[in-house]
């Protein structure tokens, strides 16, 4: 089975509402533990990563949360000029032309901007380099958009090689989507749920990461699954405990959801699909990340976990 360790820049993506962020936040730590420089991007969002690790939200700044590992909310007014400053060098240069406020209406009506600073500051990142000349991170982890955002997100270089002309931008747009395409480099794990629409959509976000941004699917996690803990027999048991019997064929249900979903993921993504069970827990903290990143041993190493 091959190991997530192995590439530099994972994009995790998926249904809203699927733990993406969950997911994410465990394959961090893992990194993490695994003594690599890691580097958790959430884009533009509500900081969730963070909280759920045991920590302040960090902002737009690169803050470290423990050994090996760094957080940073990617936001669009602060990856603005931080980009800007990537690829024009001069400060004097960009105050002229950002700040101008003349100049800061048409950037409006640029194709996908904000998409771009976002996209190309974590890229950016992604390309930064040591003294040494090796990649100053080892891992970055993108809580990237949920699914029909992700594409367009991801798809901005392309969408900027084909309408910007020839310049700083679109050398820039072509960087990023070489990057993006890389299968030595870029991997995308994809997050569902046991149910049908999430399932239906992870497909869907498979096939267009294909065909639309040729990022290729290393693995799928199918999260909040339940185990399958009681056979015809066991149900059959216990008809004489109603209470007992509604509680069981609900948990049986589920299970074979989870059976169902993950037969249909595997046979039409063709990857690896790893199980997270449900964590029935008042506060998803800290804790709960540890549970999580312990069943995705495999999908980050390589080997099973204990």
């Amino acid at each position: 089975m091959a190991a997530l360790l192995d590439k530099r820049l994972w994009i995790v993506s998926g249904k809203g509402g699927v733990g993406k962020s969950t997911i994410a936040a465990a394959l961090a730590l893992r990194s993490a533990r695994a003594g690599r420089r890691t580097l958790v991007c959430e884009v533009n969002a509500q900081e969730r990563i963070s909280r759920m690790l045991g920590h302040e939200p960090v902002g737009p700044q690169i803050t470290p949360l423990e050994e090996n590992l760094w957080a940073v909310d990617v936001r669009p007014q602060e990856a603005m000029r931080e980009y800007a400053l990537m690829v024009l060098r001069f400060e004097t240069l960009y105050k002229t032309v950002f700040e101008n406020k003349v100049v800061r209406y048409f950037l409006r009506f640029i194709p996908s901007l904000q998409e771009l600073v976002l996209l190309g500051k974590i890229l950016f990142h992604a390309q930064e380099k040591r003294p040494d000349g090796k990649p100053l991170w080892d891992t970055i982890v993108m809580d990237a958009p949920a699914t029909g955002h992700a594409i367009t997100f991801l798809r901005v270089p392309q969408v900027l090689l084909q309408t910007v002309p020839p310049g700083p931008m679109s050398r820039e747009a072509l960087k990023m989507k070489d990057l993006l395409e890389d299968p030595a480099v870029t991997a995308a794990v994809l997050v569902s749920l046991p149910e049908e629409l999430p399932v239906n959509e992870t497909l869907e976000l498979h096939t267009a990461l294909r065909d639309q941004v040729r990022v290729r699917t290393h693995a799928a996690v199918l999260n909040a699954t339940f185990p399958e803990r009681f056979s015809e027999d066991d149900l059959e048991a216990l008809v004489d405990q109603p209470e007992l019997l509604q509680v069981a064929r609900a948990h049986h249900a589920r299970a074979a959801q989870t059976v169902l979903a993950q037969v249909k993921l595997e046979r039409n993504l063709n990857v690896p699909v790893h199980r997270v069970p449900r964590i029935f827990t008042p506060n998803f903290d800290r804790s709960a990340i540890e549970q999580v990143m312990r069943h995705l041993e495999s999908l980050v190493t390589g080997k099973e976990g204990p």
